[in-house]
């Protein structure tokens, strides 16, 4: 037994002494990486995150504004609160005098990025306007804030991707959940993988940073993790996400438990050791405040899901968890940070880190945004 043991404990500092060299590492060291379950060896797998980390942004931390513009979807998701079936969930859409409001208050409390978030809500998703006003409210937070904006507004054709690039979009955030086929068809009832996973693709064509996700907890083996690594890697995201599973009240796996968050710790190292230059999040929303410190300690460094509170917004995972206590805002946040030793960027250094990418993007890609810019006025602020 000892002597597997030290076998195991050989193996581990070779495959973490590769990774600091910054050498890839194979599906199978990787595989191994999330199979660890003593507290010192993740000690160590965790200790390596945190060194990549602060080699690649030293010991600055990014915040993301959050605005849960629209609670109404045209889906049936199993795992979302907000799945159309649910007559249990908020539902709400926000005016654009609402939502640029809390954009304004975001951007006065630090934040470096306004995250539009909404359903595919058929407002916009099946009306003759379709798109249209969000696509203006998109140009309209970009230039009331000079912040960079990210819009998650599910799957949307590609020449809509191009009118949010257009108004001034920086990031398309769009989950795929779970690369596992199967899977994905028993979470997103009756959509496609294959669109879900093909808008991402154009946006980068369209010189739009993507952010993908996964969720975990939900059947997902480490099989199935793996491969949602190896899909990120293929897309080339430049922010990956893992949100643990919460049970949603008036859904079908409202009785499933929210597993342990070691294993969503686990991910993160893991995607930061394979991804050692990528912004990978520490969201709020899953455990709030309470939850923060653990996942930038495995190797997060942008704490996303910070709200205004007191006006009506809600979370996704936690719609309430929070944020009218003021615990999800910036002045929540800053003191844990400089617990942990670490201090909030400036928005300067959060702007250049994104223009670099997107620069990258276009020298690979090209970009598709062609025609007259109405909005050129703000499109490279």
């Amino acid at each position: 037994m000892a002597a597997l043991r030290n076998q195991s404990e050989h193996r581990l500092e070779g495959i973490l002494e590769k990774a600091g060299l910054l050498q890839e590492l194979t599906d199978r060291e990787a595989a191994f990486l999330l199979g660890l379950q003593s507290r010192d060896d993740l000690d160590k797998l965790f200790r390596t995150a945190r060194s990549l980390r602060e080699r690649f942004f030293g010991n600055k931390i990014f915040l993301y504004g959050f605005i849960y513009l629209s609670t109404w979807c045209r889906n049936n998701c199993t795992f979302c609160y907000y799945r159309k079936s649910n007559s249990k969930s908020v539902r709400y859409r926000k005016t654009a005098e609402e939502v640029l409001d809390a954009a304004a208050r975001l951007a006065a409390s630090g934040v470096h990025l306004i995250d539009l978030t909404l359903g595919e809500d058929p407002y916009f998703h099946n009306r003759k306007e379709g798109f249209q006003p969000l696509i203006a409210l998109v140009h309209q937070v970009k230039k009331r804030t000079g912040l960079p904006v990210m819009i998650s507004p599910g799957v949307v054709p590609g020449r809509i991707l191009q009118d949010f690039a257009t108004a001034g979009a920086d990031w398309y955030a769009c989950y795929q959940e779970t690369h596992n086929e199967r899977l994905f068809a028993e979470l997103r009832l009756e959509q496609s993988y294959q669109q879900r996973l093909a808008s991402k693709e154009e946006a980068l064509r369209c010189g739009l940073l993507v952010e993908e996700g996964i969720l975990t907890g939900i059947g997902d083996t480490e099989s199935d993790i793996m491969l949602s690594l190896q899909g990120m890697r293929q897309l080339q995201a430049q922010q990956v996400r893992v949100m643990s599973f919460v049970p949603q009240q008036g859904t079908p796996l409202a009785d499933r438990e929210t597993p342990a968050r070691i294993r969503e710790l686990k991910i993160i190292a893991v995607m930061r050791i394979l991804f050692p230059d990528r912004l990978i999040p520490a969201s709020l929303d899953v455990d709030g405040v309470a939850g923060l410190r653990d996942r930038i300690n495995a190797g997060a460094n942008v704490v996303t899901s910070i709200i205004p509170p007191l006006m009506g917004l809600a979370g996704v995972a936690q719609c309430r968890r929070d944020i009218d206590e003021g615990n999800r805002t910036v002045a929540g946040v800053l003191p844990f940070l400089e617990e942990m030793g670490l201090t909030a960027a400036t928005a300067e250094e959060y702007l250049s880190w994104v223009e670099k990418e997107k620069a990258k993007l276009i020298r690979l890609h090209g970009t598709c945004l062609s025609g007259s810019n109405p909005f050129s006025e703000i499109s490279h602020q």
